[in-house]
């Protein structure tokens, strides 16, 4: 689940205000990412590299949430609500300072899950993607890219994530 730094990057149902109801359980799919993995990078200065990420999610009323530790070190708290048609999710990133990173959104679509969010800086826009194709529920392949147009995207980094041993908690 790379979305934030060293990998942070998953319907049915609407929250209140939009006009659709939550389903049976919107939230099904994102309780993949629940448990510990261990994190591969393959691309750059941090090939090889390996970190742990662990995830703790739960459902928080509409709300449904993921505290990401790496390496022992709470970073972040990302939080999913469900909009629009089935797999699609509002997504924001709250880091361990306090720190809203930025509305982005969430697309499932089968195997491949794809967050996209764009920043905007001394009036320059730059849009990014973060890919995380499933092989199983114990494997992810990521691929984060930045896009200065949201046409042509260049790839920032990659790798890969395997559950741990211990399996989903």
């Amino acid at each position: 689940m790379r979305v934030l730094g060293v990998g942070l990057a998953i319907a049915i149902g609407l929250a209140s205000g939009s006009g659709m109801a939550l389903g049976a359980d919107a939230y099904a799919p994102l309780r993949l990412y629940q448990g510990t993995w261990r994190v591969k990078s393959g691309h750059g200065a941090d090939a090889g590299k390996v970190t742990v990420l662990v995830n703790e999610c739960a459902r928080i009323g509409q709300f449904f949430g993921c505290q990401q530790t790496v390496d022992g070190k709470a970073e972040a708290l990302i939080l999913f609500l469900p909009y629009g048609k089935p797999g699609h999710y509002y997504t924001q990133a709250v880091t361990a300072e306090g720190r809203a990173m930025g509305r982005g959104e969430l697309e499932i679509a089968g195997s491949r899950w794809t967050y996209s969010s764009k920043s905007v800086d001394d009036g320059k826009q730059t849009w990014y993607r973060t890919t995380n194709e499933f092989s199983g529920e114990d494997r992810i392949h990521y691929e984060q890219a930045e896009s200065s147009d949201g046409v042509k995207w260049v790839v920032k980094g990659s790798g890969d994530e395997e559950r741990g041993s211990g399996g989903r908690k």
